[in-house]
């Protein structure tokens, strides 16, 4: 890796940013040796010490091996993939916004369609996804993929609107949960999963819901909003606070009350993160053309085949 030495990174807003040692981590950001044209979808994989992330234009998934610090093609063509996340068997659950639909790659490496329509009609571009501890998939579906031929391939949406469904693991039922977004976007639970966060990245705020039994969500609320651009990606540490893509202004970091209490200045348009490394305290950025990495003295949320506190 090579250390960027240019720029300030930490930018404290609230006492409670300090007394969180937030800011306690790295002083600079390393970058990844990749050239990418839009870097999306990091995903840690504990197991074989490695990150996978999206380049979407390139219409690739690259690899980083923590042990030997290279760079490789994961998987090529890849549907112009976006949004990646393990599910609770350690499976790669992938959005391809080309082929405008959620899958799974099993471990033998083939591959499972689990959501491509919504009441027979072709989704638009789903773009990110999570994993619920009963195994159902949640996943965000904007319009991203479809108006240009950039990131995906341009058509029309078929739905006509850009929500955010779930599938059932059982049943494989694809259902609506949440509407009227203008771009949904980071799907996150919080960490007793009493609450699903979303990202409006053209409405520039983030939602709040309450999930309720059976997988049903409240009306929801604004928790956050961008004051300077839109959200990407959300992420959860553990000890519940919310950190943010914020689109032209770096990483957000949000206390639980919503309160923004501090930020991480990255020299591109930051558009997702993710915590990684043996002790899930490496911070992992895709922005823009890069990928950047930060050691933190705060650690990520659970992982998958963790238990819950």
């Amino acid at each position: 890796m090579s250390i960027d030495k240019t720029v300030k990174l930490y930018d404290i807003l609230d006492e409670r940013f300090r007394t969180g040692r937030c800011a306690n981590g790295d002083q600079r950001l390393e970058k990844l040796p990749a050239d990418c044209r839009w870097a999306e979808g990091p995903l840690y994989l504990p197991a074989w010490r490695q990150l996978i992330w999206s380049d979407i234009p390139n219409d690739r998934m690259l690899r980083w091996d923590e042990v030997t610090g290279t760079v490789g093609v994961f998987r090529s063509p890849a549907g112009h993939s976006n949004g990646n996340t393990l599910d609770r068997e350690g499976r790669l659950i992938s959005c391809e916004q080309g082929n405008r639909r959620v899958i799974r790659t099993e471990h033998d490496g083939s591959i499972t369609v689990l959501a491509d329509r919504y009441q027979g009609k072709r989704l638009n571009s789903p773009n990110d996804a999570v994993v619920h501890s009963d195994g159902s998939v949640w996943f965000s579906d904007p319009d991203f993929g479809i108006t240009s031929d950039h990131e995906g391939l341009r058509a029309e949406s078929e739905i006509g609107a850009c929500d955010v469904y779930r599938v059932d693991q059982s049943s494989g039922e694809v259902r609506r949960v949440a509407d009227g977004f203008s771009g949904p976007n980071g799907v996150v639970f919080s960490l007793d999963e009493r609450q699903l966060f979303v990202s409006d990245t053209r409405a520039r705020h983030i939602r709040v819901f309450d999930v309720r039994e059976g997988g049903f969500l409240s009306e929801g609320r604004v928790f956050a909003e961008a004051p300077r651009s839109g959200f990407d990606n959300i992420r959860f540490d553990d000890q519940g606070r919310l950190w943010a893509a914020a689109l032209g202004d770096g990483v957000h970091c949000y206390d639980p009350d919503g309160t923004l209490i501090g930020r991480l200045l990255v020299p591109e348009p930051v558009s997702n993160l993710t915590f990684g490394g043996p002790k899930n305290n490496r911070l992992f950025i895709t922005a823009t053309t890069t990928v950047y990495s930060l050691l933190m003295s705060v650690t990520g949320t659970h992982r998958v085949g963790r238990a819950r506190s």
